[in-house]
């Protein structure tokens, strides 16, 4: 038996070490202390907490179909953000955001949803304001900022609710300015803003931030085959909301600045190696149609007008004449550059509200 001694011993060590070993492994470990947070994480985290007052949770509601139309039959239809614009309880979002919804409420950061309702909209650049039935004690409208001199690589912040989610930030830069945007209507916003942070289903309407904390656009979508993130997000800019969204509260619409026209599409216009606009048809009692345009003749197979300019800038797209139709306004009277037949001739006229 003796000469096990030393085996037993062993195994007896072990076992009291392993035990030691177990015991110290259920007790939890100490807090490794961490120095300051860095310069971009304080100016980060007060950007959020500053903002976030100002940002909203927007729900939206059906009535079910056959069903009657009352609160009982309301049924939940989606979901997105938006940002309180001013002291009177408006909120704007994405026109697309309350599409089709029966019943509005905003969510914002304290407090349970208060019911709002839609005082204007518009699809040409997918936005739409809502007014807030109740007003809470203290509104924050969010600060506003110039989108004109934006830069590419500017540092950009976006809050909102990706797949209801609330109260989530994400950061980049800008990629791109000048960007053009198609609608359902289909027209296009100008200016639009390209970032590369990440946005998704839920974000859109809410507002798109520069480093100052201040509103430089509204996110509207996402370039994506899948429907999630893909890194390139789009933003209506903010000099665009600015003229927008006081023509919602007030009438409830926005004028939509043109001629009465029907263009041919610039890539069939490209194909058959003309530029400018090609009027295909002009739609009767337009400003085009009283001063003299002309769209194609079917029966001769003949072109008729070409608009290849406006108040002396060049006109090489539809893009460029809605453009700048969109900057002149409606009433404005204008000189439109225009060739028939090989001949160029100036015809002048006033943009009307093609809406």
């Amino acid at each position: 038996m003796k000469k096990f001694l030393p085996v037993l011993v062993v195994l007896a060590l072990a076992a009291v070490f392993a035990t030691g070993i177990e015991a110290a492994g259920t007790k939890p470990r100490d807090i490794a202390p961490r120095g300051p947070f860095t310069a971009e994480e304080q100016h980060d985290i007060a950007l959020f907490a500053n903002a976030v007052p100002s940002v909203a949770y927007i729900f939206t509601a059906r009535i079910a179909e056959g069903a009657l139309p009352s609160a009982d039959n309301l049924q939940p239809a989606g979901a997105g953000s938006g940002f309180v614009w001013d002291s009177l309880g408006h909120v704007v979002t994405n026109n697309h955001v309350i599409e089709g919804a029966d019943a509005v409420a905003v969510k914002l950061d304290q407090g349970d949803p208060i019911p709002a309702k839609v005082v204007g909209r518009t699809a040409d650049y997918d936005l739409a304001v809502l007014k807030l039935n109740e007003m809470p004690k203290k509104l924050r409208p969010i600060p506003l900022a110039r989108s004109s001199d934006l830069r590419i690589g500017q540092k950009v912040y976006a809050i909102g609710n990706p797949f209801g989610l609330d109260r989530t930030l994400t950061t980049g830069i800008i990629s791109a300015t000048g960007r053009r945007l198609p609608t359902s209507r289909g027209r296009e916003i100008p200016g639009v803003i390209q970032i590369d942070a990440a946005i998704n289903p839920g974000n859109s309407g809410g507002p798109l931030l520069d480093s100052a904390g201040r509103l430089i656009g509204v996110n509207t979508a996402i370039l994506s085959g899948s429907g999630a993130s893909a890194g390139v997000g789009f933003a209506v800019p903010s000099d665009v909301v600015n003229r927008v969204v006081p023509q919602l509260i007030e009438k409830g619409r926005v004028p939509t600045p043109g001629i009465g026209i029907l263009a041919v599409p610039d890539n069939v216009a490209v194909r058959s190696n003309l530029t400018g606009v090609v009027v295909a048809e002009v739609s009767k009692g337009s400003p085009a149609d009283k001063a003299g345009l002309k769209g194609i003749d079917q029966r001769r197979r003949r072109l008729g007008d070409i608009i290849v300019g406006i108040d002396g800038k060049k006109v090489e797209t539809f893009h460029d004449l809605a453009q700048a139709l969109f900057e002149l306004g409606v009433g404005t009277k204008v000189t439109l550059k225009v060739m028939r037949d090989g001949k160029t001739r100036d015809v002048n006229l006033t943009i009307g509200d093609i809406s």
